[in-house]
């Protein structure tokens, strides 16, 4: 068997691992979009490594983009195999995709304006809302922790990882001969004692195990101080500065897990009297689709249910869908608070929010979660006394915070939790540590084998691996 490694190796983006089987089978474990690198990430984009026709399935542990996000190029490159996923994973990724599409269409016009000024040839966006909305056609959706056959020589299971709605690692028994191998792709793995999401769950003993280290190098503090500082955020920036709290924030995963800190917070009388904003439609048919998959809320969140119906809603508490309502934000002139998509402040209507605030002291940004280090958002929170927004230069003038707890990813501590289910899995070959900016791996590498965890390998960008 082979393992092709073809995104996220030296990043945290782009995730695409390509396993071939002894009798020729294809399998793409995740098929993700680069993101953060302007430019730059088209080339990448397209630059793919494999042939989508020769695939046979894929295998996507959740929805995020960087995981998924060029299901729908592959499609239109001819990619006809089956896409396996869980059941809420299926449903959102019908609207990130299309959302995505939209993005894509929009960037190319947009670049193509500037193209056709100077008389260069146009650009073909990566792919269309149509692509998108076509290759929904081969996804089918698998319960987990069912173990199903894709062939009579393969069964895949996918197992909790509490990451986001419906994530989950895939766990692979292929039957070559008289051997059986395992792997298990962990695909993003949450924190512990989240407030929505179950803990990550353990899976059976593996052969091979690839898995994910973005906070591989360093510590998340408790979701109840996380809780206590958003409080105290929100205070600062809402009663004493009399500003706009603005909240970057993933659609999907991130501002739910917002919003219900927010409610919890509201709830107990611990937050000033203003206005707060879900300024994202993706975000609002995200929420939506929340609600529709309870049966992956953990028991915290069943029990806060019982006596309030809707953790994603509340009086004080308004969705934004429309471009005219959103537009009406600029113009709203009392403390609130604004959660708005994209997380890395990389496109979305955050970017419009943040260039019509940023250079006001009066507004706070709150960075709750991480940002690639040539993102917008990473150049904000580190401190850069002047940004580029829609090609024009603005001075950070805003008041900076930062709350890592809120993270849908562990920390190494979490991570290495994570694994202990392998301890004294005597058929464990080696660990392949992905997922992580340059640097990171290897110092999540350093605690694995500090924890008991020698056998791991920090694989490069294109490298392959036969595994025996």
């Amino acid at each position: 068997m082979k393992l092709d490694f073809l995104g996220a190796t030296e990043e945290v983006t782009g995730s695409k691992f390509l396993l071939t089987s002894h009798k020729g089978t294809k399998i793409l474990l995740d098929c993700g979009m680069y993101q953060g690198k302007g430019l730059e990430t088209d080339g990448m984009n397209r630059d793919l490594g494999f042939d989508p026709k020769e695939v046979d399935f894929l295998l996507l542990s959740h929805a995020h983009i960087d995981h998924s996000g060029l299901i729908p190029y592959i499609y239109k490159l001819g990619f006809r195999g089956k896409v396996f996923c869980t059941p809420a994973t299926r449903d959102l990724c019908a609207i990130m995709l299309a959302d995505s599409g939209r993005i894509q269409e929009a960037d190319a016009k947009q670049f193509n304006k500037k193209k056709d000024r100077v008389g260069k040839e146009p650009i073909e966006p990566i792919y269309t809302e149509k692509d998108a909305a076509e290759c929904m056609s081969l996804f089918i959706s698998i319960p987990r922790d069912l173990t199903f056959n894709i062939t009579p020589d393969i069964s895949i299971q996918f197992i909790e990882t509490g990451h986001m709605l419906g994530s989950g690692a895939v766990y692979i028994t292929f039957k070559e001969g008289r051997k059986t191998r395992t792997l298990c792709y962990t695909g993003d793995v949450g924190r512990y004692d989240k407030r929505i999401l179950p803990d990550p769950e353990p899976f059976p003993y593996a052969d091979y195990i690839i898995t994910e280290s973005t906070y591989g190098d360093r510590l998340h503090s408790t979701l109840d101080d996380a809780d206590q500082q958003l409080m105290l955020v929100v205070r600062d920036a809402c009663a004493k500065r009399l500003g706009k709290l603005l909240i970057p924030s993933f659609a999907i995963g991130r501002t739910q897990e917002i919003v219900y800190a927010l409610h919890r917070l509201n709830k107990a009388g611990d937050l000033p009297d203003i206005e707060i904003f879900v300024d994202s439609p993706l975000a609002c048919s995200a929420t939506n689709i929340y609600r529709l998959h309870d049966e992956n809320f953990n028991a915290d969140l069943r029990q806060f249910m019982e006596n309030t119906k809707d953790p994603f809603g509340f009086d004080n508490l308004t969705y934004v869908r429309t471009i005219d309502d959103s537009k009406r934000l600029n113009e709203y002139n009392r403390p609130c608070i604004i959660i708005s998509a994209s997380g890395m402040m990389e496109a979305g209507r955050i970017k419009h929010h943040l260039a019509n605030n940023i250079e006001n002291p009066k507004t706070t940004i709150l960075c709750v979660g991480y940002c690639s280090p040539n993102t917008l958002g990473a150049k904000i929170m580190r401190g850069d006394p002047v940004v580029s927004i829609f090609g024009e230069d603005h001075q950070v003038r805003a008041h900076l915070e930062r709350i890592d707890a809120y993270s849908g990813h562990g920390d190494y501590q979490e991570l290495i939790r994570y694994l202990s289910c392998q301890k004294g899995n005597r058929r464990l070959k080696k660990i392949f540590i992905v997922h992580g900016e340059e640097g990171v791996r290897q110092a999540y590498a350093e605690h694995l084998a500090e924890a008991g965890f020698k056998k791991t390998h920090v694989p490069m960008f294109r490298e392959t691996i036969e595994l025996s």
